[in-house]
């Protein structure tokens, strides 16, 4: 999922299954209408192809080395946002049929999550 700097949904991928979601992020990121100026993510985004495609869509990553790889600039006042994200997802998360994966099938998952994004916004 893509968060705006208020921590809204702008655009999300569903992955199948017990699939990793950094396949995901790439076309994620492609959708942007935009180039962001900051792409923030948590450990579990590390990779070398990523950041590269950050860099080379004119956006700088935020992303930390995993705890064996050698140290990258990550300035910590822009990494701290990335609660946003998960702050998101606990807002989306009150909707049960969200929250527990009612939804049998993607497209009907998808439509369930678009519509809480939806709503989301609408909030004051």
């Amino acid at each position: 999922m893509i968060a705006d700097g208020a921590g809204r949904a702008i655009a999300f991928r569903i992955a199948p299954g017990q699939a990793h979601e950094l396949p995901q992020a790439i076309p994620l990121l492609d959708q942007l209408p935009g180039v962001p100026r900051w792409v923030v993510g948590d450990r579990g985004y590390t990779s070398h192809r990523f950041r590269e495609h950050i860099w080379g869509m004119g956006a700088r990553p935020a992303i930390p080395p995993q705890r064996h790889e050698a140290p990258v600039a990550c300035p910590e006042w822009i990494y701290n946002n990335r609660n946003r994200v998960e702050r998101l997802w606990a807002r989306l998360k009150e909707w049960r049929a969200v929250a527990t994966r009612y939804e049998k099938t993607a497209s009907s998952f998808a439509g369930v999550l678009c519509l809480a994004a939806a709503l989301d916004w609408l909030k004051p």
